[in-house]
C-alpha cells in the first residue's frame, strides 16, 4: 500500500507528513540510496562519524552490516540507550580524526560530524589512504556548509583551523549572515564569510580528492546534500538518477528557501512579542501610576473636605457668620 491515500482513507498522506520533523536532516531518509550502495558492495563493517539519535546507525545494520562503529565525542544519554539496544552498534567516544586509525578498516564510512574544512579534511586524509577500497558517504556537502565552515561548541579545533566565526547564521535570502538566519542557538557557530580556500565541507572533499586521485564524487541534491565518494563506475551509474535530478535540486532549493523564510518570520514574531511585552509592561506601569494618582487625588479630596468641615465647626463655635453686602457697606460709612 502506498502513502498517497485512498478513497476510503484520503488523509494517509497528511498523517505521514505530520509525523516528519519540520526540517528533515537525518541520514535515515536516504535509506534507498544506501540500499543501492549495499547492492553494489559487500558492506560488513561501517564506521559512522556523528551519530545523531542512532536511527541511521540502525539502518546500516538492517541493510546487512554486522558491525557499525558509531563515533561521537559527546553522545547524549538518549543516543547511548538507543545504541545499546542493538548488538551490532558499537559506541566509540572521541574525536573522529583521533579514533579512526584505531578502528577496524571499514567497507563504508559515513561522515556526518563537525561540518568544517579542517575536520572533514582530516577524516578524509585517513580514510582515503587507510581504507582505499571503501565507499565514503558525506552529509552536508550543499548549503549551508558546502562553502562555509560550521563549528560545534565547544570547538576542539586549533585556532589556526578555525575561521572568524559568528553566532549569526546564513540565509538564502541574501549572501551574508543574520540573527534571523540558520543559527545554532548556542550549539554551533558559522564562519563569518563564505567561500575562498579551506572553507566548507565540499571544499574539503574537493581538495582531498584532488590530492589522492582515482575517485569521483556524486552529489545527491537533497536534505543538505549527500556526497558519495567511490571509484566504482557501476555505482556511480546507479546513482545517476539521483545525482542528475533537476527535480531533487529544485525541491531542495525550495525547501531551504521556505525554511529560512520561516526562520525569518519566527525571528520577527519573537521581536514583535518582545516589543509587545515591553509595551504591556509600560502600560501596566502607567496604570499603576494612574491608580496611585487616583488614590492621591482621593486622599487630597478627603483632606479638603475635612478642612472645610473643621472650618465650619470653628465658625459655628465663634458665632461667626458671613456679613451681608449691606452690612459691609454700613460698616464702611
Amino acid at each position: 500500500m502506498n502513502g498517497h491515500g485512498t478513497r476510503d482513507d484520503p488523509h494517509a498522506q497528511a498523517r505521514a507528513a505530520r509525523q516528519l520533523p519540520l526540517l528533515l536532516h537525518s541520514l535515515s531518509v536516504f535509506r534507498e540510496v544506501f540500499e543501492i550502495l549495499y547492492a553494489h558492495h559487500r558492506i560488513d563493517t561501517v564506521v559512522e562519524v556523528g551519530v545523531e539519535s542512532g536511527r541511521a546507525s540502525g539502518v546500516y545494520a538492517e541493510l546487512g552490516a554486522s558491525a557499525v562503529y558509531c563515533v561521537d565525542p559527546a553522545p547524549p544519554e538518549q543516543t547511548r540507550a538507543a545504541l545499546a539496544e542493538n548488538d551490532a552498534l558499537h559506541l566509540v567516544e572521541g574525536r573522529s580524526p583521533d579514533v579512526l586509525p584505531d578502528l577496524p578498516v571499514a567497507d563504508l564510512y559515513v561522515l556526518d560530524g563537525d561540518h568544517n574544512y579542517a575536520t572533514v579534511r582530516a577524516e578524509l586524509a585517513w580514510v582515503l589512504t587507510g581504507a582505499p577500497d571503501a565507499v565514503v558517504v558525506l552529509h552536508d556537502v550543499l548549503w549551508p556548509c558546502s562553502r562555509r565552515d560550521q563549528y560545534y561548541l565547544p570547538s576542539r579545533l586549533a585556532p589556526q583551523d578555525r575561521r572568524p566565526a559568528t553566532s549569526e547564521g546564513p540565509t538564502v535570502w541574501h549572501d551574508g549572515v543574520s540573527r534571523a538566519g540558520f543559527v545554532g542557538l548556542g550549539s554551533f557557530t558559522a564562519a563569518r564569510d563564505a567561500g575562498g580556500e579551506r572553507n566548507g565541507v565540499l571544499t574539503a572533499v574537493e581538495d582531498a580528492l584532488a590530492e589522492v586521485g582515482g575517485r569521483q564524487l556524486a552529489i545527491i541534491p537533497a536534505v543538505f546534500g549527500l556526497g558519495v565518494v567511490t571509484r566504482d563506475g557501476a555505482l556511480l551509474d546507479a546513482l545517476a538518477p539521483y545525482r542528475d535530478s533537476a527535480l531533487l535540486s529544485t525541491m531542495e532549493n525550495n525547501r531551504i528557501a521556505l525554511y529560512t523564510r520561516l526562520l525569518h518570520m519566527q525571528f520577527e514574531a519573537a521581536a514583535h512579542a518582545r516589543e509587545a511585552d515591553a509595551m504591556a509592561e509600560t502600560i501596566a506601569g502607567q496604570r499603576r501610576e494612574i491608580e496611585h494618582l487616583r488614590e492621591r487625588v482621593a486622599d487630597l479630596s478627603a483632606a479638603h473636605d475635612e478642612l472645610c468641615r473643621r472650618t465650619e465647626v470653628l465658625r459655628g463655635a465663634l458665632g461667626e457668620r458671613a456679613p451681608t453686602l449691606a452690612e459691609r457697606i454700613q460698616r464702611r460709612r
